[in-house]
């Protein structure tokens, strides 16, 4: 099995532009937190770096509202030079139709099927043969986030993992606190019961249903005690009522929630606020119980344009991208891990370490993203958002959520 460590001699070059060439480029993306802003700003001056001019795009609200907003420009003829989207398929349909620019020369002048791990994250971005996107992060959503501030408050220690959590939950009322904080963005509600599906139904039982495709086992008793866990979970959030992710991570971040499920982006927020891994905050990757991250995350897409100068822009934004100097730059501010293994983390923080070691065991899955069409994982985000907001109990849940993942087969 491949680990993640440094391998020398594997650097992708970097072709920068004279300034007589420079061109602007825009470039769509999701990412208007604290932590993502500062994150974006090292893309943007490494582009700018080149001679070349980064135009922000940001579109607030998250994917669920930025991609519509971003297909719709592409489809629509009014293309940006590079946009944002998850690995997997949500772009797959734009790429399909011809839209997407081939950066297939750019792969493999620098060497990318050499350098980027798992490969799972370049064959995301492969149709065909052809590679249509650069990877920039992965990022894990299977984490649990802990207020050191709010268990102190309590009286009590910090969890270790996600059956102390929820027992913790009546100490942390007690003392005025949310057990659990929970945006109302629908993503947040599905990635929650995600995390909590590898926590508690386990590696094997996630493999059978997302990779096999097993519908018993989707059915099954196993997957009954996950949807149990779930609306469970679904209690400890009842007073949470901020809308967005980094407001949840907020509460956590001031001690006034004990915790949060959420990705390994919510590291730029601990970090905006000035606090420590370990010493303000307590962070649990697999909730603590099953230590496996998804290799999920974000990668840029190249519309086509018309304009040659902006078209050469494009695939030297596409090379920047996978450097090494951007990669941690970038990954350090975002708190996601890099997609290539032989570049200096030694400034991580302790839990991007905890993060890089499970990557070097090898115990990771894909993501949802790469395993079920955008349609499926539409229909199952809205299930789990009236399943959260409801009295909708865990056999109705699971029953509908089955029959959503047999429309995808």
């Amino acid at each position: 099995m491949k680990k993640w460590k440094l391998a020398a001699g594997l650097c992708a070059s970097v072709a920068l532009p004279s300034a007589a060439l420079a061109t602007d480029l825009e470039v769509t993306h999701w990412w208007t937190s604290g932590g993502e802003a500062a994150a974006v700003a090292e893309l943007a001056k490494a582009f700018d770096a080149t001679g070349n001019h980064w135009v922000d795009g940001a579109i607030a609200g998250g994917g669920g509202t930025a991609r519509p907003i971003m297909i719709s420009r592409i489809t629509g003829g009014d293309p940006m030079g590079a946009t944002q989207f998850n690995h997997g398929q949500q772009a797959q349909e734009l790429v399909e139709a011809g839209l997407m620019q081939d950066l297939t020369e750019v792969a493999e002048r620098d060497h990318w099927k050499d350098i980027i791990y798992p490969p799972s994250l370049l064959d995301s971005c492969t149709l065909d043969g052809k590679i249509y996107c650069a990877p920039v992060n992965i990022h894990s959503p299977e984490w649990l986030w802990l207020s050191n501030k709010a268990y102190a408050d309590a009286g009590i220690p910090v969890p270790t993992n996600w059956d102390e959590f929820v027992a913790s939950a009546p100490a942390l009322e007690a003392a005025g606190k949310i057990p659990l904080a929970l945006g109302n963005q629908p993503w947040q509600s599905n990635l929650a019961f995600g995390a909590i599906t590898i926590a508690i139904g386990g590696l094997d039982l996630w493999k059978q249903i997302n990779v096999e495709k097993n519908m018993d086992a989707a059915a099954g008793p196993e997957m009954a005690k996950v949807f149990e866990a779930a609306a469970n979970a679904r209690k400890l959030a009842a007073k949470s009522t901020v809308q967005d992710w980094n407001q949840a991570t907020n509460l956590v971040i001031t001690g006034e929630a004990g915790g949060q499920i959420m990705g390994d982006w919510a590291q730029g927020e601990f970090a905006v606020a000035g606090q420590v891994a370990g010493k303000d905050y307590t962070c649990l990757p697999g909730l603590g119980v099953n230590e496996y991250i998804s290799t999920g995350g974000d990668a840029f897409y190249f519309p086509k344009l018309k304009d040659p100068e902006k078209t050469k822009a494009q695939l030297e934004l596409a090379a920047l991208l996978v450097s090494k100097e951007v990669q941690v730059a970038f990954n350090l501010k975002k708190g996601s891990l890099p997609i290539r293994g032989d570049v200096d983390l030694s400034a991580a923080n302790d839990c991007m370490k905890k993060g890089l070691g499970i990557l070097a065991k090898g115990n990771i899955v894909p993501s949802g993203d790469q395993v079920w069409s955008a349609d499926v994982q539409k229909q199952a985000e809205d299930l789990m958002v009236e399943f959260w907001k409801s009295d909708m109990s865990a056999a109705d849940a699971q029953a509908k959520w089955v029959e959503i993942l047999k429309s995808g087969l």
